[in-house]
């Protein structure tokens, strides 16, 4: 017992001082207010009062800042626009990677490992220098342009749009939508294929009942991986949709940043992560009524 107690120990301090502190670092700062001042926020405790500096902190804690984001329009804008943005993408993530894990799942073992590898590969490249190559690509004068000239097809604009910002994101998270797929489906048994094929089944009918439902845990948890980290982006939208892309990342980068505004950026990051705990939530309940 002293044993398994020592053990869940090292995870609970793990959690503690990279999550549990840092999120009541962020809370406490988007309880304050903004200061022309170093640092650029109030109140400050004041430890040389003892419990007494303590009380006057908590105080004058206060939640004035939630309540400017509520009745700021560009906040409500960009958080829907974020999620708007994040959902669509994973649904393109979930088009565009459901077909690539099948086909890996249903290759040769041989042949799977080098699929495998080659998801993984730009992994291996920095994921900066790998958005700047698409600002490359959809620039102007750039390769699709150049493409699509050559071809004889009218150029398009795409660089600075939401579109861009699609494209980005549905590249740099395929991976995490297609791994999380190819570890269920190569998992499946394929003697359910050959039973629904018995019983009457066409090949395409045995896909939509069964393989397509047994399957649906994984694209659950593909969305998830890729759903949560896109509604917070900041790269992406930032090179590659311009000033007109708004989403909360490049708000809190904004208010951080440019306005100096620490305590409506820590709030704008903690309304974002009570978004984003939701859909954890009720992948967790649906889970727990699966296991049982």
């Amino acid at each position: 017992m002293r044993r398994r107690g020592l053990a869940a120990l090292l995870p609970i301090l793990w959690l503690a001082i990279f999550f549990a502190f840092p999120f009541l670092l962020v809370a406490r700062l988007s309880l304050s207010d903004s200061a022309l001042a170093m640092p650029p926020y109030t109140p400050q405790i004041d430890w040389g009062q003892g419990l007494a500096g303590l009380s006057a902190f908590l105080a004058a804690l206060d939640g004035e800042t939630y309540a400017r984001l509520a009745q700021d329009r560009l906040y409500l804008d960009a958080w829907l626009s974020s999620l708007r943005i994040a959902g669509t993408a994973a649904a393109l993530l979930l088009l565009v990677g459901y077909p690539i894990a099948y086909g890996m799942a249903r290759c040769p073992s041989r042949v799977r490992q080098v699929l495998v590898m080659a998801v993984i590969l730009p992994f291996w490249t920095s994921f900066l220098i790998r958005i700047y190559a698409w600002i490359a690509i959809l620039k102007p004068a750039g390769l699709l342009n150049a493409a699509l000239g050559a071809v004889g097809l009218p150029r398009i604009d795409i660089l600075n749009t939401e579109a861009a910002v699609l494209l980005g994101l549905v590249y740099a998270y395929l991976p995490f939508m297609v791994l999380p797929l190819y570890a269920v489906l190569d998992r499946q048994d394929d003697s359910l294929i050959e039973a629904a094929e018995d019983l009457g089944c066409t090949s395409m009918q045995a896909f939509w009942r069964v393989t397509f439902p047994l399957s649906l845990p994984g694209a659950a948890a593909g969305a998830l991986l890729c759903f949560i980290p896109m509604a917070g982006e900041f790269v992406i939208p930032d090179l590659l949709g311009g000033s007109e892309t708004l989403m909360l990342g490049r708000v809190i980068w904004t208010e951080f940043f440019a306005n100096r505004d620490w305590p409506a950026a820590s709030a704008v990051a903690i309304v974002l992560l009570a978004t984003l705990v939701i859909p954890i939530l009720l992948w967790e309940r649906q889970q727990a009524k699966v296991l049982r």
